[in-house]
């Protein structure tokens, strides 16, 4: 199959709609429908308009409120809801997910990651399998494999579960593992690493705001490596796994190609920003023992520590490789903070 190329530029979902970088590559065979959830979120509104401009035809299952006092998302969807979505459906994209603890105002986080993650996941592709969905894309994580290695992590390493989010998406893999054994549901799954782009939020949104405010950052003494994927090149890589046929029953991690350390990142965001990167040396034990009095603990550790991806099994099986540089994800990403007041 040739290796098809479905690069556009994120930022014109956000400044003023979605215009492809180049005419796309013609697909081969016919158009799809494809279902996807949490359609509305940071990676669904890029994807479906990728989707749209390959021709497929896109059913979406966007992130809801519930009407409590909350407002919490309602990530687990009614059975009549999903019945109703699948139907004629050829692929199914799961992005919707548990991600975060809603600033602690969950109960028991833990049973709500497995609900969500879990029960929601297995809920859809069991759906799928009676409606004759083929294939069941799944966006994973890396965290699956740890929070931190020096080593490059492969597909084929040991599971290490270090907190409820990462334990639930790990679950989530081997139950539509064992769907696939008994039905025949082409199951795809992807494990991106932190993804970046027009429209990120917690961590980075938070990087580029100190950044693009001069604040000084004590990262200056940090030597370590991270693998990022930027929004453009996790939806091009998702569009592979929609459309390729011997992506069928694997799994991927996908990144930018281009291992950094935090220092680097923040050179770079600078750089975009047109700002200069104020940076200083501060001993990283110190950093993160004060951290981790202020519960910070698990952040700081991220920005201190590696964690690198090989990418080389989605480049060698499926032709695929990031159509989008780091320096061009965090161009667009710059030039989405500097308008997203306008949005």
């Amino acid at each position: 199959m040739q290796r098809a190329c479905y690069g556009f530029s994120v930022a014109h979902v956000f400044l003023g709609g979605f215009q492809p970088v180049q005419e796309p590559v013609v697909h081969q065979g016919h158009p799809v429908k494809v279902l996807v959830t949490g359609a509305n979120g940071f990676v669904g509104k890029p994807l479906c308009d990728a989707l749209r401009a390959r021709a497929h035809a896109v059913q979406s299952l966007p992130h809801q409120r519930t009407n409590t006092a909350e407002g919490a998302r309602r990530d687990v969807y009614s059975t009549t809801e999903i019945n109703d979505a699948l139907q004629e459906t050829d692929v199914v994209v799961h992005l919707a997910a548990r991600v975060h603890a809603t600033g602690g105002k969950l109960a028991n986080p833990p049973a709500e990651y497995r609900r969500v993650n879990l029960g929601g996941t297995e809920q859809l592709a069991i759906a799928a399998v009676r409606a004759g969905v083929k294939r069941f894309v799944f966006i994973s994580t890396v965290k699956v494999h740890g929070e931190a290695g020096d080593a490059h992590i492969r597909e084929g390493d040991a599971s290490v579960l270090q907190d409820a989010y990462s334990a639930s998406k790990w679950e989530a893999e081997q139950a539509l593992a064992n769907i696939a054994k008994g039905t025949g549901l082409e199951v795809v799954i992807l494990r991106p690493p932190l993804v970046y782009g027009p429209g990120v939020k917690a961590n980075f949104l938070a990087l580029l705001r100190a950044v693009d405010g001069g604040l000084p950052l004590p990262l200056g003494g940090i030597h370590n490596y991270r693998s990022l994927i930027y929004l453009g090149n996790l939806v091009d890589a998702i569009m592979v796994c929609v459309e390729h046929p011997a992506a069928a029953g694997k799994t991927y991690l996908v990144s930018d190609g281009d291992d950094v350390s935090t220092p680097e990142i923040v050179r770079r965001l600078a750089a975009a920003l047109g700002k200069p990167a104020r940076l200083f040396p501060f001993p990283p034990a110190l950093m993160k023992f004060s951290a981790t009095l202020l519960g910070r603990g698990a952040a700081v550790d991220r920005l201190l520590s590696s964690l690198r991806v090989d990418s080389s099994k989605i480049r060698e099986e499926l032709g695929w490789a990031p159509p989008y540089t780091m320096q061009q994800g965090l161009r667009e990403t710059a030039d989405w903070y500097r308008h997203r007041s306008v949005l």
